[in-house]
């Protein structure tokens, strides 16, 4: 075994619903402006681009139900609420047909973001990274093993009250293109995870409220915001 210098970082990792087994987590990639709506409640044209990315840490995991603290440097955290692919087999240029053969399984997610520093960001062409790439900003409830690509509703609400309600059919580019166009860009690894994109309705969190991503077929992602 190597001698470290200091002690070596807990292995970031998911809870696997039924099951004492855990998901190590490797890297976490994020696809923006996937759904048509909230694209346009953003300012933006859906029909423009094809898929782009941004990063978090694995670190920045947060397991369903915890409680977290309001994230410095903001006075506008924003939920999204995702769906999270579990990549279990790696490669590079994966055709979009074999792509879900490389999905160990699916989550709910929450890609909490700091939307008055995204703002500024885009405003002066600077990366998202202080926006989303935050202590305790990837929110994830209990893993799923995939048994069929997923469809269904995707909701988030707050406090009870619902904010974001749609269908993962809504999704511009779906669970196979989003694998095989990322895969172009990196070579994807066993432990990767992928959040989806989120619908529209995003908006914003303040201390003391509870937020819970839910979609159908799998356990929901909950987070209590101190």
């Amino acid at each position: 075994m190597p001698d470290y210098v200091i002690p070596c970082p807990t292995q970031p990792s998911l809870p696997i619903a039924g099951s004492s087994q855990r998901f190590p987590v490797r890297r976490i990639f994020c696809v923006g402006r996937n759904y048509a709506e909230h694209a346009r409640e953003m300012g933006n044209n859906p029909d423009l681009e094809p898929p782009f990315f941004f990063t978090k840490p694995a670190d920045a995991l947060v397991i369903s139900g915890q409680t977290i603290p309001y994230p410095p440097a903001t006075t506008d955290l924003h939920h999204e609420a995702e769906l999270v692919i579990a990549i279990g087999t790696g490669g590079s240029n994966i055709p979009a047909a074999d792509a879900l053969a490389h999905v160990w399984g699916y989550a709910s997610g929450n890609d909490l973001t700091r939307r008055d520093l995204q703002a500024d960001a885009k405003a002066t062409r600077r990366p998202w990274d202080m926006a989303k790439a935050f202590d305790h900003s990837a929110v994830v409830g209990l893993l799923h093993p995939a048994t069929a690509p997923l469809t269904g509703r995707i909701t988030c609400t707050v406090d009870g009250t619902l904010r974001q309600d749609a269908q993962l059919t809504d999704m511009i580019w779906p669970v196979p293109g989003i694998i095989a166009y990322l895969s172009t860009l990196v070579t994807l690894m066993p432990g990767d995870l992928i959040f989806t994109g989120t619908p529209a309705g995003v908006g914003p969190l303040i201390p003391g409220q509870t937020c819970t991503v839910a979609i159908e077929g799998l356990s929901p992602a909950t987070v209590t915001i101190s």
